[in-house]
């Protein structure tokens, strides 16, 4: 495959030009020819439903492995610290560039690891939805190289050993999509204004799809995770989304004929207002909700809009609320057919989700340097290298699987159910380890009790 290439701190009109040249140029390699035939295997529309490659349908019980690929600072429980670029900046400021380049290097490999599937597995799920950051796979000579395919290639890998679907979803777009944090923008939905972002996201897209085509294990790809925030000119941004998911689509179907394809709504992905008919094949529209009525009139909006045009809706984030409510949501939604991906699978100091990550000792440490204003980490006095770093490998230790907890009764709620044990992993699923690995610090000593807690701080905005 040919490595196309986007040039950091090229102009726009210079930016455009690659992209516009990638985009060619893979239509040349991969779709001058006409598409095959699709392969067997692939979960695909059906009117209002999915169907497996057997031809019964496939329901979509899913949950997203937030916080691997794409941070977001709410679950480290920072106050102020909330996008990816400023927990790397945080990071980077507490223990230097070489040690949080391990940090992360081991964050990847750990947060995620191959007896997390296992245990989604046993638990009953049939898919997971991973968010993804653009820059793992995008790197700063604008090549189409990065950490994040060897990672995804070793997921999908271990999904299909134990019989799950993977939905790629982009959730930072180049320029940011939503206007937030968590599309690790500038605060504002640049995508939709510079053509060379969208260019780079369309051909992004299109060296996924050209990468995954034949990959079964992937079930689809959801294109932008909330476009348009509605803090920004919805006027203005909303009647531009449909025009870039034709683009993106596109570009996609130029090489991949077999994936779905989710499109989501605008502000949160809650309206379907500015969306028309389906415009393709195999596509399916996504909304978000969380903390909403558990009547009807919480998901008649997108039911008409399953019934006026004969396609699936997929519920694509939901959760953080209590057991009751999430099996409420939950059933709610069942009653129409529409699948679902709850968020999160782990987090820090939470029992609203499925697996509860201890919160590591001294994390107030860390806290209290993630509470100043954003890069100005070292305005106040910092606290040494060796006890931040022994406190952040702490919780490199936290994230793994075996030091957490299993929440039964989180999984009860969703209509599925804890396993006892992880099938081929070393320990029971939820058993806490004391020890730590051998090449990691020593955790500081204990700080004193008033400082020792961190309140229970709930998202501001959707994910």
């Amino acid at each position: 495959m040919a490595h196309f290439r986007f040039r950091a701190g090229a102009s726009g009109a210079g930016l455009a030009r690659h992209a516009a040249l990638a985009l060619a140029l893979a239509a040349l390699v991969l779709g001058a020819a006409p598409a095959p035939a699709a392969a067997d295997g692939f979960v695909r529309v059906a009117g209002k439903g999915f169907v497996g490659a057997d031809g019964a349908p496939f329901p979509i019980r899913s949950i997203s492995l937030g916080n691997w690929l794409m941070q977001e600072g709410y679950m480290f429980r920072f106050a102020r610290a909330k996008s990816p670029r400023e927990i790397r900046g945080l990071i980077e400021a507490l223990i230097g560039p070489e040690d949080a380049a391990r940090f992360w290097a081991t964050f990847r490999d750990d947060y995620v690891a191959e007896d997390d599937i296992r245990l989604i597995k046993a638990a009953g799920f049939t898919t997971i939805r991973v968010p993804l950051h653009y820059d793992l796979f995008v790197d700063r000579e604008g090549r189409f190289e990065g950490p994040g395919y060897a990672l995804i290639d070793r997921l999908v890998g271990w999904a299909k050993a134990v019989d799950l679907k993977v939905i790629l979803d982009l959730h930072a777009a180049p320029g940011g999509q939503t206007g937030v944090n968590h599309d690790d923008g500038p605060g504002y939905p640049l995508m939709f204004y510079v053509p060379a972002h969208q260019r780079l996201t369309t051909a992004l897209w299109q060296h996924i799809a050209a990468r995954y085509r034949d990959e079964t294990t992937i079930l689809g790809y959801d294109l932008l995770n909330e476009p348009i925030s509605p803090y920004h000119d919805m006027d203005y941004l909303n009647p531009k989304l449909e025009v870039v998911y034709r683009d993106i689509v596109a570009a996609i179907r130029a090489v991949d004929p077999n994936h779905i394809i989710f499109l989501e709504g605008a502000q949160w992905a809650t309206s379907f207002a500015m969306l028309g008919p389906p415009f393709a094949d195999n596509v399916a529209y996504s909304y978000h909700k969380f903390w909403a009525s558990l009547e009807r009139d919480a998901v008649q909006e997108y039911v008409n809009y399953m019934n006026r045009y004969d396609v699936p809706i997929f519920l694509g984030e939901t959760g953080e609320l209590t057991d009751t409510w999430n099996q409420g949501f939950r059933t709610l939604n069942e009653r129409f057919d529409i699948g679902w991906s709850f968020w999160p699978y782990k987090y820090m100091d939470s029992t609203s989700n499925v697996v509860s990550l201890k919160m590591p000792t001294d994390w107030a440490v860390i806290q209290e340097v993630a509470a100043r204003p954003p890069f100005h980490w070292t305005d106040g006095q910092m606290p040494p290298k060796e006890q931040a770093k022994a406190i952040l490998w702490s919780y490199l230790d936290s994230i793994r699987l075996e030091n957490g907890t299993v929440n039964a009764s989180y999984l009860a709620s969703l209509g599925l159910k804890a396993p006892e044990t992880v099938p081929g992993a070393p320990q029971p699923a939820g058993q806490h380890v004391a020890a730590a690995a051998a090449d990691r610090p020593a955790p500081a000593a204990p700080p004193p009790a008033e400082t020792a807690a961190a309140p229970d701080a709930a998202p501001t905005t959707p994910q």
